[in-house]
């Protein structure tokens, strides 16, 4: 009965370590996982420097290669996306975002299209009713 008992005990303390790894191991994929979609995810948003309006995701530049690793530096440091944005924007300019940001500067940007929709919309509408 010693035998049988000892042979069981071994064999769940086999079964809990290895749950243990696989655990552990399934966390460790999901925080790499997590970390390349954040990755993605800011990278989408900017524009390579060295390449004709590819972002930075789909690039294969030393550029964007670099800014892959800071991004991924910054999430490490515990940046978030706004931050890890702001920072590349302050050290490369705006032309580094594919969206422009709404400040003072770029109002105009944002503004012209819908002041130019409703100026033709006005001429189209005192066309009709002539």
């Amino acid at each position: 009965m010693m035998k049988l008992n000892h042979y069981y005990n071994k064999k769940i303390f086999i079964f809990l370590y290895i749950a243990l790894l696989l655990i552990t191991f399934d966390n460790s994929l999901i925080a790499k996982n997590n970390t390349e979609e954040e990755i993605k995810k800011i990278s989408l948003q900017l524009r390579c420097m060295s390449c004709q309006n590819q972002s930075i995701y789909e690039s294969n530049t030393d550029f964007s290669k670099d800014i892959k690793n800071l991004i991924k530096l910054k999430l490490k440091e515990g940046k978030n996306e706004k931050e890890i944005i702001t920072f590349l924007v302050e050290r490369y300019g705006e032309y580094i975002l594919f969206k422009p940001l709404i400040n003072k500067k770029n109002i105009f940007l944002w503004v012209f299209p819908f002041a130019l929709f409703v100026i033709s919309l006005f001429f189209l509408v005192s066309r009709i009713k002539r």
